[in-house]
């Protein structure tokens, strides 16, 4: 009979697979409105080890759209941390200084749920072979046009065609997996929808789990 825990419908789930989620190790960047959601999927899963990276506290508009955010004033990655054993979080602000002397070679899949530019950028020139990364989240209400895609082939996103002409301009050869919404952006400050910035976070859950199996 089969161990009853936490983690027994994911067993039923991933068959002899488990293992490889047990013993694999995640990076995620980012636990905002997105970020938030996919550390929460995969530490729900039973993927061995998660680090996540953020340098904020949770402020009150936060509240419509991160997990645990009630906790105002707190660290976001604490609340992760404190949480879930198979989670570490880092208080730190992602920059490109940040990456360059964080090393990255013990993770299996890294993600990406921040929003600046040139740090997207040098996260994806560091971890290409083992990124995905989520493109913009906000402004949008529309979860049906939230879809996964190599990242030259995302359109209708603003901030993915900005990220792709700066790839192109650093000289990446690469390709990855985003998630990104072909949805027009409906305002121009960051107004946010539950609704949609979680199917962000879930879709790169989904990708990160199938790219420790090696189903994709």
């Amino acid at each position: 009979m089969d161990n009853i825990d936490r983690y027994t419908r994911s067993r039923w789930l991933f068959g002899d697979e488990f293992d490889k989620l047990k013993n694999a190790r995640v990076l995620v960047c980012g636990v905002g409105g997105v970020g938030g959601i996919c550390v929460d999927a995969l530490a729900r899963a039973g993927v061995g080890e998660i680090v996540c990276v953020d340098k904020d506290v949770f402020d009150i508009t936060n509240q419509n759209r991160q997990i645990y955010s009630e906790a105002v004033g707190a660290i976001k990655v604490g609340e992760f941390d404190k949480r879930y054993e198979n989670v570490k979080g880092i208080q730190a602000l992602i920059t490109p200084e940040f990456i360059a002397t964080h090393d990255f070679k013990s993770y299996d899949v890294v993600v990406d749920a921040i929003d600046d530019i040139p740090a997207k950028i040098a996260l994806a020139l560091a971890t290409s072979d083992r990124l995905i990364a989520s493109m913009g989240g906000a402004k949008r209400i529309d979860a049906t046009k939230v879809q996964v895609a190599d990242v030259f082939k995302t359109y209708g996103d603003p901030m993915a065609r900005k990220y792709r002409s700066e790839l192109k301009k650093a000289g990446f050869k690469g390709k990855f997996d985003v998630v990104f919404s072909s949805e027009e952006p409906r305002c121009k400050v960051l107004g946010s929808f539950m609704g949609v910035t979680a199917v962000f976070g879930l879709n790169l859950a989904s990708l990160a789990v199938r790219k420790i199996l090696k189903n994709i």
